[in-house]
């Protein structure tokens, strides 16, 4: 079971870098260099979370 605790964990961090993705896209001027790390976060966890849930199932 702490394998299916981490893959919500990670999914909800997932969500929130979903989130702050969309209000910096909202700025006028949006940074896109923070756009940039936020979204290579966002690709990381989502590599992380495939891989997790292979091992779980």
């Amino acid at each position: 079971m702490a394998l299916d605790a981490r893959i919500r964990e990670l999914d909800n961090r997932h969500q929130t870098l979903d989130r702050l993705i969309d209000d910096e896209r909202r700025r006028p001027s949006a940074d896109e260099i923070r756009l940039k790390e936020l979204k290579r976060q966002k690709l990381r966890l989502k590599e992380e979370i495939a891989s997790l849930r292979l091992r779980v199932h």
